[in-house]
């Protein structure tokens, strides 16, 4: 067992759950299933709701006490969070618009989060194996099967000229904007659900700028293991991402970066203008 996973054993069975989790996502993804339309008018399957269970009875046995907030569950609301320090934040199917198109481009996201900011996060692309894990001091690290050795993630130096990758079922940003944040002749790179965040972290991309919305449990255990690979992910005033932050469960629009070094700040208010300039 890595050292890592010996001084925080929550990693392990994190890392364990999320792959009992994409297991049970596959049973339902190798057979027709119904596709149910939620109150917000995202799509539901049999595969969010058995994951959802998987993950939320193994949750309970690692931290008993610890509440979860979950896509799928009715969670509690901000009388009762606004005093947590420390819950379980989860996706059970992040990228169910993926799994309805059978592209293989979602995953199974589970985070602790405390003190507003994820402690522990895992990602697992159930479809190819590959498992993103990481904790706060632990670094970040990626497995590409259950039985694959752990190799360590790292984030590269921003490239000139830079990769973005956006989603692929929903893209707001215009070209116009992303050129402030990534410079002139960036190339493109579209994905599903966290594997964004992912990609960067393994250095094969540089920038995801999400104009719209998106929840907090979208990209809690991502933002996790880019930060620990190198990288931020900083609303669009330049403040870290934070969570449970009030009655909203829905994230500010946001920047996932792979190079820390780089004048953001300057580059955010570049895109700033801009868009004040438009509305």
């Amino acid at each position: 067992m890595s050292d890592w996973m010996t001084a925080e054993p929550r990693l392990r069975l994190l890392a364990a759950l999320a792959r009992q989790a994409g297991a049970a996502i596959l049973e339902v993804y190798a057979r027709p299933f119904e596709v149910h339309e939620k109150a917000d008018h995202s799509p539901v399957t049999a595969a969010d709701l058995a994951a959802q269970t998987v993950i939320v009875a193994g949750l309970q046995a690692i931290a008993p006490a610890l509440p979860v907030v979950s896509e799928e569950a009715v969670n509690a609301d901000w009388e009762q969070r606004r005093h947590w320090s420390s819950y379980w934040l989860v996706d059970p199917l992040d990228g169910t618009r993926e799994f309805v198109k059978r592209n293989g481009e979602f995953t199974v996201n589970i985070a602790l989060i405390e003190n507003h900011q994820p402690l522990l996060g895992v990602v697992l692309a159930p479809v190819t194996g590959a498992l993103y894990l990481a904790g706060r001091g632990f670094g970040a690290w990626t497995q590409s099967g259950p039985e694959g050795s752990w190799m360590p993630l790292r984030s590269r130096p921003l490239a000139r000229p830079a990769t973005v990758t956006g989603s692929r079922s929903y893209e707001r940003a215009q070209p116009a904007e992303l050129e402030q944040v990534a410079g002139a002749g960036y190339a493109s790179m579209a994905m599903g659900s966290s594997l964004k965040f992912c990609l960067i972290a393994d250095g094969q991309a540089d920038i995801y700028l999400r104009l719209g919305a998106t929840s907090e449990w979208d990209t809690a255990a991502a933002q996790c293991v880019l930060e620990e690979a190198g990288g931020a992910v900083l609303d669009l005033s330049g403040q870290r991402l934070r969570y449970n932050r009030g009655l909203s469960l829905i994230n500010p629009e946001f920047i996932a970066v792979g190079d820390g070094g780089v004048d953001w700040d300057a580059r955010l208010r570049n895109l700033r203008r801009i868009r004040g300039a438009e509305a």
